[in-house]
């Protein structure tokens, strides 16, 4: 029979039987299992805020990482990449960013070193190099078993803290045999990479532009896929657009209809933080296109809607700017008004003659990024804990399986859920969900 530890996460080892016959037979068979309370799968930005609110709970957890914390930021990200928000705002409470001026932006060396700096300062125990392979209920339906390379660790209660990045969605468009390099955004590094030839950028929400940006400047030909969008300033009348969602409410904001969960939001911080402007990038010899669609004969074609598109864009930005006057004005804050932030400059050629189809060896298309986003993967999750689509069926994080949670989604609780310090109140409410079950 085995023995097991209590909640302190000491492991044991199942006791081999007596003879020198049978010993390494049952060392094959021999499996370590370990106990815990609650067991946190995943240690980037939700992992640590999960493990800091346990902590302050006086909730006994261990925290599993597959990797290294912070993973993605380390592994999954281009060289030249910065936080979208600034330093004062994409952070936690009790940790300021060092060496960091908190209205910059934060390159992603920075913030995997703050957020290792985090766990060592809240002494989050975290395992790191452990992958669970599968999560499922106990064989008496209380409880759950993770199993890892390692061993079996059982645990009263589970939160899934994998995040929304899991699985780099590639669309199968445009054959390999075509010789054109492709690739996610997720694999993208620097310019110097890809080869000679002109880029098409699928894709143009923070990582979409940005990369596109990136290669512009680098003095590549470069075509840019424009989907629907929210486009906000960077920053209005003195304050970052961070700063202006906040006050305007938008970050507590629940989800949206069905369908419209995610919202693609064309914003940056490179270059010291500036607004991401699609006509800006026409003048500057970038060609924008509709959304890409069929492939045949050498030739992509694309969706008519780049002007739509862009308008649509155009309206969010302003009705951001005009929402902002107003909370000015109600509020009699002494805020320095911006009128040329109003002004929208007219249609590029591209936009008033979008390109439907373009022939990609014509071009000298050589390469191609897909900031397509991602897709969710729970398939090692085998707890009836999701809908007919395959998402976790939750309400803030808390599923109908007692004991088991998820967190770092978009949409979790609010708009603000999947980002840094969002993740961190949605953390705050699961443990103080778990504390109340224990």
């Amino acid at each position: 029979m085995a023995l097991r530890t209590g909640s302190s996460g000491r492991r044991v080892n199942l006791p081999g039987p007596p003879g020198r016959r049978a010993a390494r037979r049952w060392k094959e068979r021999a499996m370590t299992v370990e106990q815990v309370e609650t067991l946190v799968i995943g240690g980037g930005q939700a992992g640590v805020a999960m493990s800091e609110h346990l902590g302050r709970q006086g909730l006994p957890h261990l925290v599993v990482e597959r990797h290294r914390i912070a993973q993605r930021w380390r592994t999954e990200r281009w060289d030249s990449l910065v936080a979208n928000g600034p330093a004062w705002h994409d952070r936690f409470p009790g940790l300021e960013f060092a060496g960091i001026d908190p209205d910059s932006f934060a390159g992603k060396e920075a913030i995997v070193d703050y957020f290792v700096t985090y766990a060592r300062q809240i002494n989050a125990p975290i395992r790191e190099g452990v992958e669970v392979l599968s999560l499922a209920q106990g064989t008496d339906g209380a409880g759950f078993v993770a199993e890892t390379p390692q061993g079996r660790i059982e645990a009263a209660n589970v939160v899934v803290a994998t995040g929304p990045f899991q699985c780099p969605i590639l669309p199968d468009v445009v054959p390999q045999a075509t010789g054109i390099a492709q690739m996610h955004s997720a694999a993208y590094r620097n310019p110097g990479q890809l080869p000679e030839g002109a880029v098409l950028v699928v894709g143009a929400g923070s990582s979409g532009s940005q990369i596109a940006d990136e290669l512009l400047r680098a003095g590549k030909r470069v075509y840019l896929s424009v989907g629907p969008h929210d486009r906000p300033p960077r920053r209005y009348r003195g304050k970052d657009f961070v700063w202006w969602l906040g006050a305007l409410g938008y970050w507590d904001a629940k989800a949206r209809a069905p369908g419209m969960e995610h919202v693609t939001i064309a914003v940056s911080g490179a270059n010291g933080g500036d607004v991401v402007d699609f006509r800006r990038f026409a003048a500057r010899g970038m060609t924008l296109l509709g959304r890409a669609g069929r492939f045949s004969d050498g030739v992509l074609h694309f969706a008519p809607d780049l002007a739509r598109n862009i308008a649509n864009g155009d309206t969010n930005y302003l009705t951001v700017l005009q929402e902002a006057d107003a909370f000015v004005a109600r509020n009699g804050l002494d805020l320095p008004p911006d009128p040329d932030a109003h002004l929208i400059g007219p249609d590029p050629d591209c936009v008033s003659n979008p390109i439907l189809s373009l022939s990609l060896a014509g071009a000298g298309i050589s390469a191609i990024i897909w900031a397509t986003g991602y897709a969710l993967d729970y398939g090692w999750v085998k707890v009836d804990a999701f809908d007919e689509t395959g998402r976790p069926a939750h309400q803030r994080g808390v599923t109908d399986v007692p004991g088991l949670y998820f967190l770092g989604l978009p949409w979790l609780s609010r708009r603000a859920s999947p980002f840094i310090w969002g993740v961190w109140h949605d953390a705050d409410y699961l443990a103080q969900h778990i504390a109340a079950r224990r």
